[in-house]
């Protein structure tokens, strides 16, 4: 075990000691976790210049390309399987992988995409995405994924920010046994990101270029990565907040392989022979986080569609049939299968399996619970939290620590991270308060796209304590020394695991006939949240314009954007200036203590949301 290896080179007796000698000794441990964990490139002799999150950069000599890491080994060994509802499994070999991905940086190149450009993917969790990404990663170019359950506003949001000039996207998808058809409304997409100069379509009958037709005349290309200095930008990720278009967050993509790979190979045990598999969508950061898994010489397995389709066993009979050691899901289709007695075991052999991580949400101890009496109680059961901000995680799994249910085991490695008062000062252990972290570490992002002076990024994390990364989760720590994640601190939903603006929400709502007002929160709910949309109509919310609503924020956003309850409310909770106050609704929604509302010009309004949430809890 990698973790157990690098406890005892520095001689100490647990985890908790190696973990405090890694942030206070940030260079050493961060040069160690490159030779260990086998990144490909120059490391350099300087591990870290500057001083702090804003003035640090990390190993500022070095020269490399993620790729060259990512693709390393034994040519011969299977490292890629997809599955899908409707098609036969598929599986690439390292060399097969090499090829293709050596064809499509060719066509890409030849479509004039360099260093520094954008280019963008629309699509399932299939291989042409991924093949997609490292092609252009391996040219220095960056990259930006949605899933296809965005809709056009919402790629437009996203996309329409970082001007990409190469568009992939799949002509369909299925979803819970049903096809859905893109090429409806691709033109319309591919209108409104007016920097385009190529659509690549992966399969249907489409008169833009196919994915075939444009690789074809590239195979039996050389791959060549280039090579760059370690912050060169290679991942645009999105995460929205309670106003204005999604946060366009640019990541080093030899900082994220870094991140990840130390938390795979140290904290989660990934090991070179397994088979790991994580329920992701390409607009989720685990999808990055999956695809990273290729540098620990481990086989990927996507699972594109529902996890739920045709039954609700089917992740199952993929992990035995696949003898996944490896099972990463989110914490609500752990409990979705606990609630209706799923019996992994009757789909095969799961003996393979060593560990279950968990993540979108806090999982909680009858989780815990489920994993050990349903499957097996040696199994470790990971759960793990950060986000699209770091592009990894805070607090995770250890390998080497036990398990106690309904806790996150504990920090990251090379992170400091503990929780905090309003005023800064140290939480005490159980004492609810703000995750934060004091130390920087490589997967920091570079900068916001368009953030010329560095504004939004010092907004989005050092506002609120100086020099310290302020997450934006409630926390508390467990006697334990571990953690528990207890909800967000702003108004930022979170469905299904991916962040969701409210913003995002009010544009399409708000275009409604009928609507006059919109506030959305997340409400606790079977041990998980909903969103709850509150509105102000002109007339009655009938089942006409609930149905309007919802069919509009699917269309034009994402599934995930529907809320679960769509409810009228008399009116909104406003400050004098005007501004909407979401967090004093969620407050009252989520049963915490309401913070100060003098700054409200109708704080009465907040008694129906009271009555309200009583009514609906009871």
């Amino acid at each position: 075990m990698l973790l157990h290896t690098l406890i005892e080179r520095h001689g100490h007796d647990s985890f908790r000691q190696t973990h405090q000698w890694s942030y206070e000794n940030p260079g050493e441990f961060w040069s160690e976790a490159w030779d260990d964990l086998g990144i490909v490139g120059t490391r350099g002799s300087i591990a870290h210049s500057g001083a702090g999150f804003g003035s640090t950069r990390w190993f500022p000599e070095a020269s490399l390309n993620v790729v060259s890491t990512l693709l390393a080994g034994d040519p011969d060994t299977e490292v890629l399987v997809a599955y899908s509802e409707d098609g036969p499994r598929r599986s690439l070999t390292r060399t097969a992988l090499r090829d293709e991905v050596a064809a499509c940086a060719a066509a890409l190149q030849a479509s004039g995409v360099g260093v520094g450009d954008r280019v963008a993917a629309w699509m399932p969790h299939v291989p042409e995405t991924v093949i997609f990404a490292l092609g252009a990663l391996s040219l220095g170019a960056i990259v930006s994924t949605a899933s296809t359950d965005f809709g056009p506003s919402a790629l437009v949001d996203r996309f329409g920010q970082i001007e990409p000039t190469i568009l992939l996207a799949s002509a369909r998808s299925m979803y819970g046994g049903k096809s859905i058809n893109h090429e409806a409304v691709l033109d319309e997409v591919a209108d409104r990101l007016p920097t385009l100069t190529t659509v690549v379509v992966v399969g249907g009958d489409s008169s833009r270029t196919s994915w075939e037709s444009w690789l074809g005349p590239h195979r039996g290309a050389a791959l060549s990565p280039r090579d760059l200095p370690f912050d060169h930008p290679g991942f645009i990720l999105f995460s929205s907040g309670t106003t204005g278009t999604p946060k366009c967050i640019v990541h080093s993509a030899a900082g994220v392989l870094l991140k990840v790979l130390s938390e795979q190979g140290y904290h989660l045990d990934v090991r070179a022979d397994d088979r790991m598999l994580y329920a992701t969508t390409c607009g989720w950061m685990m999808w990055n986080w999956l695809v990273m898994g290729l540098g620990t010489g481990a086989t990927i397995v996507l699972m594109d569609g529902s996890p739920g389709h045709p039954t609700m066993t089917r992740v199952w009979s993929i992990a035995a049939a696949e003898r996944l050691t490896f099972l990463g899901v989110s914490a609500a289709l752990i409990d979705a299968w606990r609630r209706t007695e799923s019996d992994p075991l009757a789909e095969g052999n799961l003996d393979a399996l060593r560990t279950i991580a968990s993540t979108g949400s806090p999982l909680a101890p009858e989780g815990y619970d489920w994993v050990s009496s349903a499957i097996s109680p040696t199994i470790a059961v990971a759960s793990i939290a950060g986000g699209t901000d770091l592009c990894g995680c805070l607090v995770l799994g250890v390998a080497t620590e036990e398990v106690h249910r309904g806790e996150i085991q504990g920090p990251a490695l090379g992170l400091d991270v503990s929780v905090v008062r309003s005023d800064g000062s140290q939480a005490d252990i159980e004492e609810e308060g703000e995750l934060i972290c004091r130390t920087t570490f490589p997967s920091v992002p570079v900068r916001f796209w368009g953030d010329d002076d560095g504004a939004r990024m010092h907004s989005a994390y050092f506002d609120r304590f100086p020099g310290i990364w302020a997450h934006g989760d409630f926390a508390k720590i467990t006697p334990h020394g571990g953690f528990e994640i207890l909800g967000r601190l702003d108004a930022t939903l979170n469905s299904k695991g991916v962040r969701i603006g409210t913003a995002e929400i009010y544009r399409v709502v708000l275009s409604i006939p009928g609507v006059d007002d919109a506030l959305a929160v997340a409400q606790p709910f079977e041990g998980d949240s909903r969103i709850v949309l509150f509105v102000v109509t002109t007339g009655e919310l009938d089942d006409q314009l609930e149905g309007t609503i919802r069919t509009h924020l699917r269309s034009q956003a994402s599934p995930r954007h529907v809320p679960a309850l769509i409810v009228r409310a008399p009116e909104m909770p406003r400050t004098r200036s005007g501004k909407m106050t979401e967090l004093a609704v969620a407050d009252i929604v989520a049963n915490r203590t309401e913070r100060d509302t003098s700054s409200l010009a109708n704080p009465g309004s907040l008694e129906w949301f009271r009555e309200w949430t009583k009514s609906s809890t009871a």
